[in-house]
């Protein structure tokens, strides 16, 4: 998706952001991430964005924090610029963030409003904010053969046309955000260095997963 508002030095970004600490769902730069808003201090923090910078710093708890009221998190995120919203009619949000750059928490404020507010630093991640950013080191045809692995397993129809005119870093991204990975799995693919490690963390894990499947179908047989 273009934005209409390009961030072209990571200093332009904000460096307090509300955080929306959610497990499983992880945003990568220009991915675009669909979310249901419908709990009261969500749909705050939508507004206050609406009325600021309109991004919302995409994060997950850690798995030994869930049902915590305010759980500890990962230290690395995604910052996502709001590029969709629509009002449901019964007090719900429907809303699309675009990702724009990673981040690391530095510490959280006592900001005074029912969802979470974090100074963070986009230091490390200055390469997010430029398109296709190591594109020409991946293994797209180890990736391609990876999914249709995961396809035969899965049984999935896939529409390979798509796939074939997707750029490499879309590919890579959505399929990493897509996957179904437990949380500290998809948080090793938010945090890889560039999208060459994320790409060869993304083939592992899902053949790791594969093996287990298979592992799991042997023993009933």
């Amino acid at each position: 998706m273009s934005l209409n508002s390009s961030y072209a030095d990571i200093h332009a970004l904000p460096d307090v952001i509300p955080l929306f600490p959610l497990t499983g769902a992880v945003l990568l730069p220009r991915g675009e991430l669909p979310l249901n808003i419908f709990e009261p201090r969500y749909i705050e923090m939508v507004d206050h964005a609406m009325r600021g910078a309109r991004l919302i710093g995409m994060i997950q708890p850690l798995p030994s924090g869930n049902g915590a009221a305010a759980p500890p998190l990962f230290q690395v995120g995604c910052a996502g610029r709001l590029t969709r919203f629509s009002e449901t009619g019964d007090g719900r949000y429907l809303i699309t963030l675009t990702g724009i750059a990673r981040f690391r928490t530095v510490e959280e404020l006592d900001a005074g409003t029912p969802y979470r507010q974090f100074r963070v630093s986009y230091d490390a991640f200055q390469a997010d904010l430029l398109p296709g950013a190591g594109e020409n080191a991946v293994d797209r045809e180890a990736v391609v053969s990876m999914l249709r692995s995961f396809a035969e397993c899965s049984k999935l129809e896939i529409d390979w046309a798509s796939i074939d005119a997707a750029p490499t870093e879309t590919l890579v991204n959505a399929l990493a955000m897509m996957s179904p990975f437990g949380a500290n799995e998809k948080q090793a693919l938010v945090e890889a260095i560039d999208l060459k490690a994320r790409a060869e963390t993304l083939i592992a894990l899902t053949r790791l997963d594969m093996a287990q499947r298979d592992g799991e179908r042997q023993q009933w047989h």
